[in-house]
């Protein structure tokens, strides 16, 4: 999708949604086709059109998109993996939430956060949402999944798998948070006989375990000692490969760093236990890389390999590649704009040269929320990306109170408008606000100020 010039009109595309006229009423109820499969909606919908049009935007099949890059590096990092980036973004409830064992109050399922095609499917918010369906489609020998994989012939039971795909959050709008981004998920299993031939632990294989981090009922200390070192092992040959790489292509500017300390925190995840991030020392500062850990049993036994004990990593490439690629707002990896696409060759790492910089339009509105309706920060980012589409740089609250006397809350949003490619006019700039506080009032029953 291009960056947008002006109001954006969204066409009609495989990702659209369209109208039907109902056999025995008058009424329209609108159906939401993704990629050529249609959802009914109900009460729990609200994916909104500009995030529909941006499925099958495919950013990871540009072989020389920064995107692409990174993704087609760490694949070759993990040879002896199958490779899946061809999964459809749409997903159950079931396969994003119930399989990796979240609570049913977890803040992941909010309407707040996730996008819902109806309370039974959703656009996926992990790519952990694919570890069950294709831990069980070796086992069931489903094809509709098992076509997908790329490398198959290094893990034909899809004992290893690296799954990359878009996943899709309501989130806040700023430079470095987009509703739309690209995950790299990596498990591998291991039967108990490929535990007893890992290599021992060393010192520096050692990770935090206890209590608050702890070891599954049914998995012995020594195998997770022994699962984790590997998994650690591993991650730590891919990081230190991809960073060399990127500063390798920036030593004329006299960086040599060949070495990057790597810090484990024990941290939470449903899915893993005991589970970590790990952080690595880079350019002089902590880069989060990943979340990780011993995958839940209970994952593995619905997936009939009960049998075998696994890892699993998952971690989000835009934050990964802004930092490798010199890429300073998340923005730019939509664009079509070929002063920022061909800056870029397949399978080399090489910094983003700024090809233009344009003053923002800041923008402010003010209102009174109603006590009647329900209203949430993410519900304002999705209205504005509506609006403006990438227009939109940011969106801060600037401003809140609660009237002592009716008990009314009042927030004040600045809404910085800026492209990256061309100069806007307060003229275009105005027209999108009076239509951002028009549907604020018609949508959620706000009193403007």
């Amino acid at each position: 999708m291009s960056l947008v010039l002006g109001l954006r009109r969204i066409a009609s595309r495989q990702t659209a949604w369209t109208c039907r006229r109902m056999n025995s009423t008058a009424a329209e109820t609108r159906e939401i086709d993704v990629l050529g499969t249609k959802y009914t909606p109900d009460a729990w919908t609200n994916a909104t059109p500009s995030i529909l049009d941006k499925a099958g935007r495919n950013l990871l099949h540009h072989e020389s998109h920064p995107l692409s890059i990174l993704k087609t590096l760490i694949f070759n990092e993990f040879p002896n993996f199958a490779h899946y980036d061809t999964l459809g973004p749409v997903v159950t409830t079931q396969q994003n939430f119930d399989s990796l064992g979240f609570a049913e109050d977890h803040p992941g399922r909010a309407r707040t956060d996730t996008y819902y095609l109806n309370a039974s499917h959703l656009l996926r918010t992990h790519t952990s949402a694919h570890q069950l369906q294709l831990l069980a489609a070796a086992h069931t020998n489903d094809n509709s999944v098992l076509v997908h994989a790329k490398n198959a012939q290094a893990a034909p039971n899809n004992e290893r798998f690296l799954v990359a795909a878009d996943v899709f959050r309501r989130d806040e709008i700023d430079a470095s948070h987009y509703p739309v981004f690209h995950q790299m998920e990596g498990v591998c299993t291991l039967s108990h006989a490929d535990v007893q031939k890992l290599a021992p632990s060393t010192p520096d294989d050692i990770v935090d375990i206890g209590p608050e981090n702890p070891v599954q009922p049914g998995h012995t200390v020594e195998d997770v000692h022994k699962v984790a070192a590997d998994m650690k092992r591993t991650m730590n040959r891919m990081v230190t490969r991809i960073l060399t790489q990127a500063t390798a292509a920036q030593r004329d500017a006299g960086s040599e760093a060949t070495e990057f300390p790597v810090r484990w925190i024990p941290a939470y995840f449903p899915f893993t236990s005991p589970s970590w991030e790990m952080e690595v020392l880079f350019r002089g500062e902590w880069l989060e890389i990943c979340g990780c850990g011993v995958m839940q049993q209970s994952i593995l036994q619905n997936a009939h390999a009960n049998d075998r004990i696994g890892w699993a990593f998952g971690f989000g490439l835009e934050r990964l590649a802004m930092l490798l690629f010199s890429i300073p707002d998340i923005r730019l990896f939509w664009s079509t704009d070929p002063r920022f696409s061909n800056q870029f060759a397949p399978a080399q790492i090489s910094s983003f040269r700024p090809f233009s910089k344009h003053p923002p339009c800041p923008k402010d509105v003010s209102f009174w929320i109603s006590p009647d309706h329900s209203f949430h920060d993410n519900d304002l980012m999705d209205l504005v990306r509506d609006m403006a589409g990438d227009l939109a740089q940011d969106v801060k609250l600037v401003d809140e109170f609660v009237h002592p006397k009716t008990g009314r809350a009042s927030r004040c949003y600045r809404i910085n408008y800026c492209s990256m490619d061309r100069n806007v006019t307060h003229a275009e700039i105005n027209d999108i606000q009076d239509r951002v506080r028009s549907r604020l009032v018609s949508e959620f029953g706000v009193t403007l100020r």
